[in-house]
């Protein structure tokens, strides 16, 4: 079984990987290079649930077409987007995922929802991403692939990998779990 993931963070990536290594053992994961067809930086649960679900399908795609030539159908896309979103006067991140089987059907969960500090969520209002205010701070490039803003702020305890791949495995839930639940 091959699980196209839409992208190749190496952070999401293994998430993927960690996830569904649990569900399907001997899955291969193929990462695709596709547009999510949002903004940069979501600033909406439903920009990022958009994001993700685009990513899924395209992936999905994106290997099908592939398979022409060496790699084999996905069963299964998955898509992950990353997003803010301002709940009364607090902005709160987390992950979307998106998982899609050939037949169009759709699986959402998403990582834990964490507080951004007041620090974060100024440099949010002047127009930066949370990519580029991380890096202003830790002054590291690309966070979001390696442990990022999550395994920053909780000192490498949750990383990004981690937390995400619970977010996979709540996508999943409606192709696993027992039917009388959907």
């Amino acid at each position: 079984m091959t699980i196209a993931v839409g992208s190749t963070n190496p952070a999401k990536l293994e998430a993927a990987r960690l996830a569904v290594g649990k569900l399907f053992p001997k899955a291969r994961i193929v990462g695709f290079n596709v547009s999510s067809g949002v903004s940069n930086q979501p600033m909406s649960d439903a920009e990022s649930i958009k994001g993700a679900i685009n990513r899924a399908r395209r992936a999905l795609s994106a290997c099908s077409e592939r398979s022409r030539t060496k790699v084999e159908p996905a069963t299964y896309g998955v898509g992950m987007e990353g997003g803010i979103q301002l709940i009364g006067k607090k902005y709160f991140e987390c992950g979307w995922v998106a998982v899609v089987d050939k037949r169009g059907k759709v699986g959402l969960g998403s990582s834990a929802r964490f507080e951004l500090s007041g620090k974060i969520a100024k440099k949010l209002g002047k127009g930066f991403e949370l990519n580029d205010a991380m890096r202003e701070l830790t002054g590291e490039e690309k966070q979001g692939n390696k442990e990022g803003m999550m395994g920053i702020i909780t000192n490498g305890k949750l990383p990004r990998a981690t937390a995400y791949s619970h977010g996979v495995l709540f996508a999943f839930a409606p192709f696993i779990s027992d039917k009388k639940f959907w």
